[in-house]
Parts: C-alpha cells; structure tokens; sequence
C-alpha cells in the first residue's frame, strides 16, 4: 500500500509538472511571437516577398475584431545590419506596439533596455544573440541596409533601444524589432501589412472552429493556426503526453509486480482459512471477489493518501517552480521556442485523474492471477497444507 502510495504521489506531480511545461512550451510559442492564428496574403509564405502585402488591411483587421479576435499588423522584411567591424543579415519587423501588446508578450521579455515606444522613430530592439553578433548593448547605433520598395537603396541610422530575452532561434539572431512607421520610411512602402497575428478574444472557443471562421470570413486570404504554423512543436507536445502514458506503464508495472507479490504471499499465507470457507460452501467465484475486492480496497486507500500527498505539492510548485537558472543562463529555446529556467506544475484533470487511473488498472491486472489461485483450491489439500 505505501508503495502505490508513493508511486501515485511521485506520478501525480511528475504529470503535473509535464502538463506546466507543455502549457508554458505552448504559451511561449503563442503569445512570443507567433499569436495563435495568422493571415497572410497567398503564397507570401513560401516566398516573403516585400511586395506581396494584404491590401486592405484596415478592413481586414475591422471584420476580425468584430468577429471576436484581437488583430495586430506587422510588416516584415530583411537588409543587413552593421555596428562598428561587425555586420550580419537581419529579418525586419514593424510593428505597432501598442496593438502588438495586446497579441504577444514581446514587451515582457526584454532582457536588457526597454520595449519599443509608439512614436519610436529611430529606435530597434534586437533578439539576444544578435546583439552578441554585433557587439552591441541598449544605447548602441546601428547602421540598417536594404532595399526599398522602389528600387532605391535603403539605409539609416539607428539606435538599439533594448536586447530581447530568448525567444526562438529564429528572432534571436537575427530578428530586429522597429516601428511600423519606421518600417515605412525605410522600406518606402506607404501602405499594406505583411502578416496579421491574431488572438481568441475567448480562449474557449476551440482553435480548429477559430480557423475554420477565420478561413469563411476570409477566403481569399491565407488564414493558418499555430500548430500549422509550427508543426514539429505540435508533434512534440502531442508525443509528450504520450511520453507521459508510457512512464506511467513502466512505473505501474513496476507497483503491479509488487501487488502480485504481496498478493500471492496473502494468498498463501491463507490457504488453510480458504480451505475451510471453500469447504463450509463459499464458492470459488465469491473467493475471487473477496480477494479482488480486498485489493480495491487497499489500492483505494493508496490512491487516497497519493492524492492527498502528490496534489497539495503539486499546487505548491504550482506558485514556487523549480528553478534551473543556476543550469541555465535566462531563457532557452527547445524545438525553437523559448523555454524558461523556471518549471512550474500545472494541475489538471488530466495529471490528477489519469495516474489514479492507471494505478487501479496495475493493481487489478496484477490481482488476477492470485485471485485465480485461490478461488481454483480445493478445500481438502488445502485444509491440510503446511
């Protein structure tokens, strides 16, 4: 019994704490920079060309607010950036700050400086391995080149306002964070956006039934969620919690073979006692069910005490995560997205319920056998055993 105890408290905070770090994986990917659903115009994808920007924006942006989601527009395009001996090709992106604010958490992530104003008009933030590539910190200049949208050469000065903390390989060497006005004047584009990132204003609504409404309310554009956007993160959240079943069998097996043993030594133990009550006309089928229900009763008792041990430490690394900083400097990135040193539980149905679950399921599958055993004695050898 302590071992099903020990095993349902150890499972139940070891899914607890896989559930924390998938729902934070998801959230870094979501609200960092990807937002959960995105529109772009046809084909920009497989070819980011400056050119190829949705229209009517504005109208764009209008019908999806009213259809319940949070809109930001963002402009993207690419040039070299250059500090002092150090240059290196940059990935551009103008945003309106106060719309992205409402989309991503960028601007909580800022590992040096501070965010973008909205009237910033000289003024970058930069991803962390970037700023290592140029040699530069917050108050550095910079020296952008590109070229323009009509046909001109691009460049200007600008200065690094702040240094962003891991978000994906991707933004922290090279992305590069300015104004949407900015990104205008640069790139000499006068009007149109490149991408839309959008949020759920309810996040109960399932994100299928989001992009499918999305995809009716905008045929002709390209409307794609985030898991479609990211397809290896969503395999490996979705192979995680496989994972999860499957350390679940191995350490239920391992219980399971424990019930075994300390079942069929019950059983043993009690051969005369089952002779004489097989003898005084107790069935083999109700012996079965007196030894199964025996062992109902202690796995009740086991999961009981697993839940009122393993539950309650898993609310408290709900508050207090365990920090790996001391393993880590800042934040990383797993599969290209940012992964914070800071590991917090996560309780939920699913971490609570399902090792209970499979807690009875090994020890009932384990209890067969001995039960078996008993309820075939007959009486006669058994009354005489020694």
């Amino acid at each position: 019994m302590a071992a099903m105890a020990f095993a349902g408290c150890i499972m139940i905070f070891y899914a607890s704490l896989l559930q924390g770090w998938l729902r934070s994986m998801e959230r870094n990917a979501v609200d960092m920079e990807t937002g959960e659903l995105q529109i772009h115009a046809p084909g920009f994808r497989q070819d980011p060309d400056l050119y190829n920007v949705i229209v009517d924006a504005k109208s764009v942006v209008k019908q999806a607010s009213a259809a319940g989601f949070i809109c930001a527009g963002r402009l993207l395009g690419s040039g070299l950036a250059a500090a002092d001996e150090n240059s290196t090709g940059v990935s551009i992106r103008g945003i309106d700050p106060a719309a992205d604010d409402l989309v991503t958490r960028l601007h909580d992530h800022i590992q040096a400086g501070r965010w973008l104003s909205r009237k910033e008009n000289n003024g970058v933030v930069i991803g962390s391995k970037l700023a290592t590539i140029l040699a530069v910190r917050p108050g550095s200049e910079l020296v952008l080149v590109g070229q323009a949208a009509d046909g001109s050469m691009a460049n200007d000065l600008y200065t690094v306002r702040g240094v962003l903390k891991s978000v994906s390989q991707e933004v922290d060497r090279g992305g590069l964070f300015m104004t949407a006005a900015a990104f205008r004047a640069f790139f000499v584009l006068p009007s149109g956006v490149h991408e839309i990132v959008l949020r759920r204003a309810l996040r109960s609504e399932p994100l299928t039934a989001a992009t499918a409404r999305l995809r009716a309310l905008f045929p002709a554009l390209e409307v794609k969620n985030w898991r479609q956007l990211q397809p290896t993160l969503a395999r490996l959240l979705d192979l995680s919690n496989v994972s999860l079943i499957i350390l679940l069998l191995i350490t239920y097996a391992a219980v399971g073979m424990l019930t075994l043993n300390a079942m069929l030594m019950g059983v043993f133990e009690r051969i005369p006692e089952f002779g004489v009550m097989k003898a005084l006309g107790f069935s083999g089928s109700r012996l079965f069910g007196l030894i199964v229900l025996e062992t109902v009763a202690q796995v009740a008792i086991g999961a009981t005490l697993a839940l009122v041990t393993g539950v309650p430490l898993s609310l408290y690394f709900s508050v207090h995560p365990l920090d790996f900083s001391f393993l880590l400097r800042g934040s990383s990135t797993i599969a290209g997205i940012a992964f914070e040193p800071q590991w917090y539980c996560e309780v939920t149905r699913y971490s609570v319920i399902l090792p209970v679950l499979f807690l009875f399921g090994a020890a009932l599958t384990a209890i067969i056998y001995p039960a078996v055993k008993a309820a075939m004695i007959r009486p006669v050898a058994a009354i005489h055993h020694r």
